[in-house]
């Protein structure tokens, strides 16, 4: 990996366009070096971890609406809809399937100065790849690119330190992944990227607060943008320029400031893009650094015995999670009872309460509001906090794999005095966890998350495909999809018509 220096330039500064990190991104997506084949591998893995997460997510509000959104731009070639018939322009879809794939906080992540769910790129390069008539090496090579772009950026820019959200790393990455997929040159790519990341830095107030579908249709409108952006870049059509470096680019008024410096490290000319195999997927349906705190309360429960007689839980954990998802958040609406579904996944005092109680977790019911509203429930979460730990920050932050850790040690105070004491640094599905994921895994999830929604015929068929991606003919790749009856469908709540 080379590692490059960004920084604010001033608009007199010479400033050649091949120092932008636009430029060098490019010339990463442009580079001809083949997919290692463990790397294509996990990507096949993430493209089923995506159909389950999507397939269990099909019939929810957000999910239902952003697929009539997609439905009502049928066009040919196109690209296929998660849950549809025919094929639909290729924005839409990567915005409907993006949505579908989001919607349960429940497919793969990358955690480093930023957050991020690296697998968002699929749905847009899929898209694309569909439309565009490519085959499933031309796809594995644009996904490559798509996971090490954004990886390497999330390794070294923080966003949500300025308040930025996360899918402003997600824009370049996806156009950089269209463009290695379409083997576009590198002044295109520069463009789009340029674009892509100009239409996509907003707030990150879409995962504070009172958190909406917003959080989910986020990522996928980024996915959107991408598609859009190198459609305009195809076109002749320019971006801003230096976008990251520029005197009013993002770095100056969006990140550090005019004084700031990041280094991005890259793969230099032939080095195989690797990124996708540090990221890691979820068992449960719940934000990353909920994922060992869950698995942790499951082995505690026979320790702690009668819950009733817990006093109070302290989780001490690192300055990410306490201020994301914990206490130091400052957000009251993660002890609210009759929060949304959004907003308690973004809550570990809450999940931690239930996955204590229940010595499980569910995507559906865990997140019910019978659930949430049990008054044992409701009187065991209001007494567990959350403590930044030095230790446990600087873990988060390292740079080595087997230090690195996303969990927290619990100490839990019972009505006698006695405490309890437990830790876990990461999930059990971890790389380096209990049990981690393989193929295996990611195809039992799909089965389970699929059960009910897609008939097990079609869920043979679409497995199938997607274990056999690289070899795919580009007739063949737009079966790298589901459909399901219009009975499924039709359980999805009703809402009003839009524009469309």
């Amino acid at each position: 990996m080379k590692n490059h220096l960004v920084r604010t330039h001033r608009s007199a500064e010479h400033f050649p366009r091949e120092e932008h990190l636009a430029w060098q991104i490019a010339e990463v997506a442009t580079d001809p070096v083949e997919v290692a084949p463990e790397t294509a591998e996990m990507i096949v893995n993430r493209i089923i971890d995506n159909a389950a997460v999507a397939a269990a997510a099909l019939t929810r509000r957000p999910v239902a609406n952003a697929r009539a959104q997609a439905l009502a731009h049928p066009y040919r070639p196109g690209a296929t809809v998660f849950g549809a018939e025919g094929r639909f322009s290729p924005e839409w879809t990567a915005w409907a399937n993006g949505v579908a794939v989001r919607e349960l906080d429940f497919h793969d992540t990358f955690l480093a100065a930023e957050y991020s769910h690296p697998g968002d790129n699929i749905p847009a390069i899929l898209a694309v790849a569909q439309h565009a008539g490519r085959t499933g090496r031309d796809l594995l090579r644009g996904l490559a690119t798509g996971y090490e772009i954004q990886i390497d950026l999330v390794r070294s820019i923080c966003l949500h330190e300025h308040k930025i959200d996360h899918v402003a790393h997600l824009g370049p990455s996806a156009a950089a992944g269209i463009g290695s997929l379409l083997g576009l040159d590198t002044e295109t790519i520069y463009q789009a990227i340029g674009q892509a990341l100009h239409t996509t830095t907003a707030t990150r107030q879409s995962r504070k607060g009172e958190i909406s579908s917003w959080k989910a249709y986020a990522p996928a409108f980024a996915g959107k943008m991408a598609v859009e952006a190198v459609d305009r870049a195809l076109r002749g059509e320019g971006a801003p320029a230096p976008v990251w470096e520029g005197e009013d680019g993002v770095i100056a008024w969006l990140l550090g400031g005019s004084g700031a410096e990041y280094s991005v490290p890259l793969p230099g000319p032939g080095e195989p893009k690797r990124a996708i195999l540090d990221s890691y997927t979820k068992e449960h349906s719940a934000e990353y650094q909920s994922q060992a705190p869950i698995d942790l309360a499951r082995r505690m429960r026979e320790r702690i015995g009668d819950l009733d007689q817990i006093a109070s839980i302290v989780l001490h954990t690192s300055h990410h999670t306490h201020v994301v998802i914990g206490t130091g958040s400052n957000d009251p609406q993660k002890f609210d009872p009759g929060a949304s579904r959004e907003t308690l996944d973004h809550s570990v005092p809450y999940i931690f309460a239930v996955a204590l109680q229940d010595g499980t977790w569910h995507h559906e019911r865990s997140y019910t509001p019978e659930r949430a509203q049990r008054p044992d429930t409701v009187a065991l979460w209001r007494g567990i906090s959350t403590a930044e730990d030095p230790e446990w920050t600087r873990r988060y932050h390292s740079t080595d794999p087997r230090e690195k850790a996303f969990g927290a040690r619990a100490e839990v105070t019972l009505k006698s005095g006695e405490v309890i004491v437990d830790e876990l640094a990461v999930a059990d599905a971890h790389p380096l966890g209990a049990r981690p994921f393989a193929r295996e895994q990611y195809v039992a999830k799909f089965r389970t998350l699929a059960e009910g929604v897609v008939d097990p015929a079609e869920q043979d068929r679409f497995l199938e495909v997607a274990q056999r991606t690289g070899e795919l003919t580009a007739d063949e790749l737009p079966q790298l999809s589901f459909t399901v009856s219009p009975d499924v469908l039709a359980r999805a709540p009703h809402a009003p018509k839009g524009l469309f």
